[in-house]
């Protein structure tokens, strides 16, 4: 069997950013679906890599999964790895499992020596909770009771990301938090966001006035760049603290447990690398006793899919992220989605390869078009923020 083409379909959800889905078809007809990880107004570099990657494939084995990967850091990127080349390399070794796994009519999971769990647990995110307290807990109340999930995410911080706040922003998060766990209740886990937004200093003093409330975890409280910051951050207060879905390779996470920086990270599987990079991340945590809950920004089709069988197979798995925000348009293009019980969960797909596939006429129904520009701070701007 031999790879003839890989072409890229870009899909246009309507929220958030758009989503690039690879195809990769062989000359026995069988055909694979990745996704790679986007982030808006950066689609297009995304997909260029695929595209120039695509030029090494064509007239390979499907089966060389962990030979191209190596290559394409060796040879191709030359070793000077970034964000976008590990999407692109992300969405092709998907689909590239994906025709394995229908090759040899298996679930994936089963080829990465079988299931440890038989459903995954998830975490609702896109829901909301960035209002004010009282519009915050009553979206979360909505979520727990409408769809029974147990986990949500929320990012509970007012105005642009920065490193150094003022009071009321800390005490607004706070309240948010606050106004979220009154209306869910103890038994609900509350995950805190911080996208990598705060100083150290600023982290702590959050941490310090949500600790009262009981949170699951603090996510990203300080950019990635400096892992002693969060490391300072961990120390400092009883939350388990979370960070990696801004690092991209098994060595971006050596540092993260050598330091003792985190509790849990949150690789992503569309921008580490795929499949078997995510496993052999969370095989790296393992002995550590560094908890994986993999980051899932991305469709809850394809992208969601590959994530359930990697964390399938994880010993040290935890949660699973579960973008509710693009469910409806994630589902209408995907042949055997992946549903969500009203427990929280999700039961392992028995189907082979990915078990999902894409429809590729509902996927034009999609097209891709640029997000409006976002709003990046002027200098007069920070008059009011600080």
């Amino acid at each position: 069997m031999k790879i003839t083409d890989v072409t890229v379909h870009k899909m246009n959800p309507g929220v958030g950013k758009n989503f690039i889905f690879v195809k990769v078809q062989t000359d026995q007809g069988i055909t694979g679906w990745g996704e790679a990880y986007t982030q808006a107004d950066r689609d297009t570099q995304i997909e260029a890599h695929v595209l120039q990657l695509a030029r090494y494939l064509e007239g390979r084995d499907p089966f060389h999964i962990r030979h191209f990967t190596h290559v394409a850091h060796e040879d191709f990127s030359t070793k000077r790895p970034a964000m976008d080349l590990h999407c692109a390399l992300s969405g092709i070794e998907i689909a590239l499992w994906d025709i394995v796994g229908k090759t040899l009519d298996r679930p994936i999971y089963d080829l990465l020596g079988g299931p440890c769990r038989p459903r995954i647990r998830l975490y609702a995110n896109g829901w909301g909770g960035s209002g004010s307290p009282e519009e915050a807990g009553q979206e979360a109340h909505k979520v727990v009771r409408e769809r029974g999930f147990t986990a949500l995410k929320f990012d509970p911080f007012p105005g642009p990301w920065a490193e150094y706040v003022n009071r009321d922003a800390l005490e607004h998060a706070a309240k948010v938090v606050r106004a979220v766990r009154e209306a869910v209740g103890p038994e609900v886990e509350l995950l805190i966001e911080v996208h990598r937004r705060l100083s150290p200093m600023n982290a702590i003093r959050a941490a310090k006035k949500m600790e009262e409330y009981d949170p699951y975890w603090f996510e990203e409280p300080c950019p990635p760049d400096n892992l002693d910051a969060i490391a300072e951050v961990r120390k400092a207060t009883t939350i388990p603290v979370v960070t990696g879905e801004a690092l991209y390779t098994r060595s971006g996470f050596r540092e993260v447990l050598e330091k003792r920086a985190a509790d849990i990270i949150n690789p992503d599987i569309c921008n580490t690398g795929g499949i078997l990079e995510l496993t052999q991340i969370a095989a790296m945590a393992q002995p550590w006793y560094v908890a994986v809950s993999p980051h899932g920004w991305n469709s809850t089709g394809i992208g969601c899919a590959a994530a359930i069988h990697a964390s399938a197979v994880m010993p040290n798995f935890l949660i699973y992220e579960y973008a509710l925000s693009v469910e409806p348009m994630s589902r209408d293009v995907c042949n055997g989605y992946l549903e969500p019980d009203h427990e929280g969960y999700v039961e392992l797909p028995k189907r082979p390869g990915l078990g999902v596939e894409i429809n590729e006429e509902k996927l034009a129904e999609y097209p891709f078009q640029p997000f409006p520009k976002r709003p990046i701070r002027t200098v007069e701007d920070e008059r009011n923020w600080h």
